[in-house]
């Protein structure tokens, strides 16, 4: 039953490449590390207790009904409709706390509602909206995928051949008139079914393979469903011979139109704002391909609906097969369980342990080890076909010959201090501390009369982030904002002016504020070194 798998791949791998746009599969394979453990984070959900599952069902419910952004109230409010028509709802679950395990791993996104906030210590209380990322959302509809997935559901569309045909020859006219809208709404819709029907063949396959594992353990489900399975392999075998001449017809008839002219138009046409025009005009020449090698053979190779039918006939076979074994062994009344039932009740029915372990060591053709094994430094260099009485020894060290255990690596080699490499650092480290030392001295005098070297516009920047990260808005005004480090303090005040700041690389403009930075209090100094400031 593995022929089928093998050969319905081909149609796999011509049309791998039809899915590729902008965003393809493919360019995830280009992520670097970073990106790559960010991705992987948005699953973090699957591995924690079943009511991360539930709540993202709850906001996804929300969603559907046209609301994306939710409250705290609002998702527990769903959940207790999902509780009505599902018993397996947790009842006491901490909200609050998994909606933002949920923003850590970046499947929610947060923001702030101040229009529910009546007061300004409302608003400092953060009433929080959650909704779903846009990755966030993806991972959670794969996760359902899977969860609702069935693997009886599987089928091979034979209605769609004529879909297809017709489509065809609409393209073809399409293009001769010049409607390139209707050129990429056709080219699109072919190349969405072709997809579909890749992914139908390739479960369904892989399902007979599944089915042809599992028969020793459950034949009457076979037996159950062989004539619906042989009915419908028959059917979709006929009808794509049926239709592959004239499929293939339809596709050269597309071709005599036109091809540059066509995949030029699909381009156009094309709504990918974000590719370039060559891009989309490569990526529709690589999906056409696909379609091409999809009913057209070529000198090398047949057409990829010629492996699929060979591949349903060959499966057809395969069944026919396996229904007659799985017949034969009803007949006989010996199959793979009845041996293995007869087995289980000969070790049940032995008279002590040794006798068990005679019988099942015969069974399964259980031995004892005889002799010590080792392998050759170079194997290729000894032939396979020498006897083993004639080939050469290989070395076995001594606890092996003795106590049949191999020899300890021994004890790890000594760790490598690298006593200059960390002196050096901690020389950089000090003096990179005393220069920014000695620019929060130098800026305690002012920052707006003279020129500031690097050092001291690198320490003017950390604190000018500090401060503007502070600043909240009040009644429409911005109010003033502080900031320090552990000896120098700044101060931004709203000022219609602003404030010109002259470096050695140019000047730094702070438009609508004022800075004024002094030196911290001894006092205060002293505590945060001593680590008692609160």
């Amino acid at each position: 039953m593995n022929q089928p798998d093998q050969a319905v791949s081909g149609a796999k791998d011509s049309h791998k490449s039809q899915q590729s746009g902008v965003g393809s599969t493919a360019a995830g394979l280009t992520l670097d590390a970073f990106a790559l453990a960010d991705r992987l984070k948005l699953f973090n959900f699957t591995r924690r207790d079943e009511g991360f599952l539930w709540v993202l069902r709850a906001v996804e419910q929300r969603r559907a009904s046209h609301r994306p952004r939710l409250h705290v109230d609002d998702v527990a409010e769903a959940l207790a409709e999902l509780a009505a028509a599902h018993p397996d709802v947790p009842q006491e679950m901490n909200l609050r706390y998994m909606l933002d395990e949920l923003v850590s791993d970046k499947v929610l996104a947060p923001s702030d509602d101040a229009s529910r906030a009546g007061s300004l210590a409302a608003y400092r209380r953060r009433h929080t909206t959650y909704q779903f990322t846009e990755l966030g959302y993806r991972a959670y509809t794969a996760v359902e995928d899977v969860l609702s997935t069935r693997s009886d559901e599987v089928s091979l569309s034979r209605l769609v051949f004529a879909d297809v045909l017709a489509d065809f020859r609409a393209l073809a006219e399409a293009n001769l008139t010049g409607d390139g809208e209707e050129v990429y709404r056709k080219l699109s819709r072919l190349d969405a079914v072709l997809a579909d029907m890749t992914r139908r063949a390739a479960r369904f396959y892989l399902m007979l393979d599944d089915l042809a594992r599992g028969t020793d353990a459950s034949p009457e489900t076979f037996l159950r469903y062989k004539d619906a399975l042989l009915a419908h392999m028959a059917d979709f075998a006929s009808d794509l011979a049926r239709y592959a001449p004239r499929l293939a017809e339809a596709v050269h008839r597309v071709e005599a139109s036109g091809v540059e002219v066509l995949l030029t138009r699909a381009a156009e046409a094309d709504e990918r704002v974000f590719a370039t025009p060559q891009a989309r005009l490569d990526d529709w020449r690589r999906r056409w391909q696909g379609l091409g090698d999809w009913f057209c053979p070529s000198a090398v190779r047949a057409s990829d609906a010629d492996q699929l039918q060979t591949a349903t006939v060959s499966a057809i076979g395969g069944v026919v097969g396996l229904l007659r074994q799985v017949l034969e062994g009803r007949r006989s009344g010996v199959s793979r369980q009845t041996q293995l039932r007869h087995l289980a009740q000969w070790v049940m029915a032995a008279p002590d342990d040794d006798a068990a372990h005679a019988i099942i060591s015969a069974g399964f053709n259980w031995r004892a080890i005889r002799h010590l094994s080792g392998s050759h430094a170079d194997p290729e260099l000894i032939s396979n076909r020498l006897p083993w009485w004639q080939a050469p020894g290989v070395p076995l060290s001594v606890s092996m010959l003795r106590h049949g255990k191999r020899p300890s690596p021994g004890p790890p080699a000594p760790l490598r201090r690298a006593d200059g490499a960390r002196a050096m650092l901690r020389r950089r480290q000090l003096a990179a501390r005393a220069a920014a030392e000695a620019a929060e001295a130098a800026l305690a005098g002012g920052a707006t009369d003279r020129i500031l070297n690097p050092d001291e516009v690198a320490v003017l920047l950390r604190l000018l982030t500090m401060a503007l990260e502070t600043r909240t808005v009040v009644s429409g005004r911005l109010l003033t904002a502080r900031a320090s480090t552990a000896s120098l303090r700044i101060t931004l005040t709203p000022s219609p002016a602003g404030s010109v700041v002259r470096t050695a690389h140019g000047r730094l403009h702070l438009p609508g504020v004022a800075i004024a930075l002094a030196k911290e209090p001894a006092t205060r100094v002293r505590r945060r070194r001593e680590g008692t400031d609160q």
